[in-house]
């Protein structure tokens, strides 16, 4: 059998087996399962009425699909910071059998200790807070450059013209990239984030790896060159610790995607659902609008509210009692950030959206425990930058057409947010 005749051999049993498990998964879904409908149409589009139904449930409900979902602050933040818990099964393997198959390394997202440990440590001094407030003036110019063309045209689509250049713009120059378009790796990170929802089809996993191949060859090409001409970025350390054995090859040119992606796709759909949220909540613009300080607000209701990363999977490496609930070896669970956002046990009328709330920032949208998310200062930094230059530079902006959502589950955003601006500021 030929090379080409064996793979397509091996996507024909694949997409058999993916569509055995849709069929499984949207049947218990239509059965009323919760847990099953976050991974479905329309419900995934506004999961919070479901993250209800689970938390009623108790803080760790069971669905058919055999896994566990955690609904509580409480049971969440405890879940993240237990050892006893890791990203992969107890033998290392992955959890999901079509994310092996998917071939797309997202490096600290999918390794448990040791190797995590190891690999962290060297990305980060990247993301220290005291070293990113240097790029503080120019992601202010950034903003500003990008509001400029997109308030001469009057109506422009927030996510594709503002919410999506800003970070990838900041993420390419910290990492050293330059002259690399936005919009193909706009698309690149569309589609490796979806990895984290499994794989749903062949064609799925052919743009993933056609995705993966390209940043490969990307930073390929940046490797080498910084190993001739060292530069003063997170690629030159990297090659550095590569040089002393610290990592391998294939651990360099991985960890260099994750930081791509994952350093622009958390803060596009922070930006994106903060604004949405602003303009469906005319009271909160108006206090944004007349006091612009209260930006980092934004950013932290926006991520307790409507955070971008909604869950992540945990698994128990050991039989584990929680919640009142015992837990088998290898036993799945989805820690529900988002839900944990809304706990009516942890913050007073929490589907209320309110940049003034006291308990604003306590939230796990950035995950916690040893895989608390590395670029949380940089998102942080430049959204709060993004809602500041909105409040000032467009202070009539409002809806000017449909939204589109993000079709998937884990990410939880905008694919487009038409907008418009009768009266644009000048720049301060």
């Amino acid at each position: 059998m030929t090379t080409a005749a064996a793979d397509r051999r091996a996507e024909l049993v694949l997409g058999l087996r993916l569509a055995v498990q849709h069929a499984v998964t949207w049947t218990t879904a239509r059965l009323g399962d919760p847990a099953a409908r976050l991974m479905h149409s329309p419900w995934r589009d506004d999961p919070y009425a479901i993250y209800r139904t689970l938390r009623a449930q108790g803080p760790l409900a069971r669905s058919k699909l055999g896994l566990w979902a955690a609904t509580t602050h409480e049971v969440c933040d405890a879940i993240l910071r237990d050892r006893r818990f890791g990203v992969r099964t107890s033998d290392g393997s992955y959890g999901d059998p079509s994310a092996a198959a998917a071939e797309v390394p997202l490096s600290l997202l999918e390794l448990d200790p040791p190797d995590h440990t190891r690999l962290r440590k060297l990305a980060a001094p990247a993301f220290r807070p005291r070293k990113l407030e240097g790029y503080r003036q120019r992601v202010e110019e950034a903003a500003h450059e990008l509001l400029d063309r997109a308030l001469a045209r009057g109506e422009f689509d927030l996510v594709r013209d503002f919410a999506t250049p800003l970070p990838i713009r900041v993420i390419c120059e910290l990492i050293g990239l330059s002259g690399v378009d936005a919009g193909h790796l706009a698309e690149h990170g569309r589609v490796l984030a979806g990895a984290l929802d499994g794989i749903r089809s062949p064609r799925q996993l052919r743009a993933m790896r056609r995705s993966s191949r390209a940043l490969g060859e990307l930073f390929g090409d940046l490797i080498e060159q910084r190993t001739r001409e060292p530069g003063e970025d997170v690629v030159t350390d990297l090659v550095t610790a590569f040089e002393d054995d610290r990592l391998d090859g294939a651990e360099l040119v991985d960890l260099c995607n994750v930081l791509l992606v994952a350093g622009f796709e958390t803060t596009v759909n922070l930006i994106g659902n903060g604004a949405l949220a602003l303009l469906e909540h005319p009271d909160q613009w108006r206090r944004l609008r007349a006091d612009p300080d209260l930006a980092g607000a934004v950013v932290e209701e926006t991520l307790r509210w409507n955070p971008p990363v909604q869950m992540t999977m945990r698994i128990a490496h050991e039989p584990v009692e929680i919640a009142g609930r015992r837990l088998s070896r290898d036993a799945p669970v989805l820690v529900m950030l988002a839900a944990a956002g809304r706990d009516p046990g942890r913050h007073p009328d929490p589907d209320r959206f309110d940049i003034t709330r006291e308990d604003r920032a306590d939230h796990l949208a950035f995950s916690g425990g040893i895989h608390y998310c590395l670029g949380a200062p940089l998102a942080r930094m430049e959204s709060e930058i993004a809602f500041r230059a909105l409040a000032t530079r467009a202070p009539e902006l409002r809806r000017a057409g449909a939204l589109v959502r993000r079709p998937t589950s884990i990410i939880h955003g905008l694919s487009a947010l038409p907008v418009a601006a009768t009266r644009a500021a000048a720049r301060r």
